[in-house]
């Protein structure tokens, strides 16, 4: 789910993305909230770039400015980037084929002057043989010229398709990654997860899954408010990424609200569970200062547990079990990490 702020924090955002709206000259309709929540969420750090650039040079947001930046920051990218993949694609497959007719065509009357000219030769006849091999001469050149555009077009269409396949893993992995923290969203660790299941680990190895829990934090957001959970937020995010070992296939994920996870493939439970104390360690290490001052103003621990997938197992059976080691670690006091 793109939202996940709680009743309070979204009423909030409410009064912040009508007060912009009131200030600016486009409709108001559920685009132009849409753009203004966001904005005022700081849950969508490229539209933040862009607005504060407008806003910056004087500029008031029309209805033409706020569609163009749903559309380029907001709108999923399967219901507008893709769609102008698949369009562009189809320009490019159909150059290809009109050049491969137009040469195919070019081959047809090309043969039939050949034909023309080897009767003539057959036949002996030197009056209808100089026209035939004039013929054969222009048709040489003609289908020479066609098979050079056809090549020409081949090459320009893997160049083109090259770069629309870029576009499309990157309208993909847009799709995939939570906004506020750039690493995989709820969607991502799904997909994240079947893959794993479908490869068998390493011999002597296991395909681990860790998952984490922000302690207290609806205090965090009580006590200091939700823009600075977000800051709490993100830097959980920067501690699972800059973990991850390197190099390997471990991704990080924001499961959802507080909770985050990491997915291990081809490892062991005792690497996972170093992996969880590392990443615990500097959580809570982590200070959130105040920006003007730099005075700290709170700290934070997580809570993680780790599981490693058994025969049997499905993903659901792999995240229950990571999942009831993490509330061991809740119950027993948080600022720990358990197995499961």
């Amino acid at each position: 789910m793109r939202y996940t702020e709680p009743k309070d924090r979204s009423a909030e955002l409410l009064r912040v993305a009508l007060g912009h709206m009131g200030r600016h000259e486009a409709a108001f309709n559920p685009t132009t909230f849409t753009l203004w929540y966001e904005y005022a969420a700081g849950i969508n750090p490229p539209l933040q770039a862009a607005v504060d650039a407008l806003l910056n040079s004087g500029a008031a947001l029309g209805d033409d400015t706020v569609a163009r930046l749903f559309q380029d920051h907001i709108a999923p990218p399967d219901a507008a980037a893709v769609q102008r993949i698949g369009v562009d694609l189809q320009r490019v497959m159909t150059g290809i084929v009109t050049s491969a007719s137009q040469t195919g065509t070019r081959a047809g009357l090309f043969g039939a002057q050949l034909d023309g000219l080897s009767a003539a030769l057959r036949a002996n006849d030197v009056a209808a043989l100089t026209p035939q091999v004039d013929q054969a001469l222009e048709g040489t050149a003609q289908m020479k010229s066609s098979a050079d555009a056809l090549q020409q077009q081949v090459s320009a269409s893997q160049s083109e398709i090259a770069r629309l396949r870029t576009d499309l893993d990157r309208a993909r992995g847009e799709a995939l990654l939570d906004p506020l923290t750039g690493i995989l969203n709820r969607k991502g660790f799904d997909e994240k997860m079947a893959a794993l299941l479908a490869a068998s680990p390493a011999e002597g190895q296991s395909h681990c899954l860790v998952m984490f829990d922000i302690d207290h934090f609806k205090k965090v957001n009580d006590a200091h408010g939700h823009v600075m959970g977000d800051r709490v937020i993100r830097g959980l995010g920067e501690i699972l990424r800059v973990s991850l070992p390197d190099p390997g296939d471990a991704v990080a994920a924001r499961y959802g609200g507080e909770e985050f996870a990491i997915v291990l493939p081809h490892s062991t439970l005792a690497d996972a569970t170093r992996l969880a104390e590392q990443v615990r360690e500097r959580a809570k290490a982590m200070r959130i200062r105040n920006r003007s001052t730099q005075e700290v103003l709170f700290t934070v621990t997580i809570s993680g547990g780790v599981a490693a997938l058994q025969p049997g197992d499905d993903a659901q059976a792999l995240i229950a079990r990571a999942d009831g080691a993490l509330y061991q670690s809740k119950h027993g006091g948080r600022d720990r990490v358990s197995c499961g």
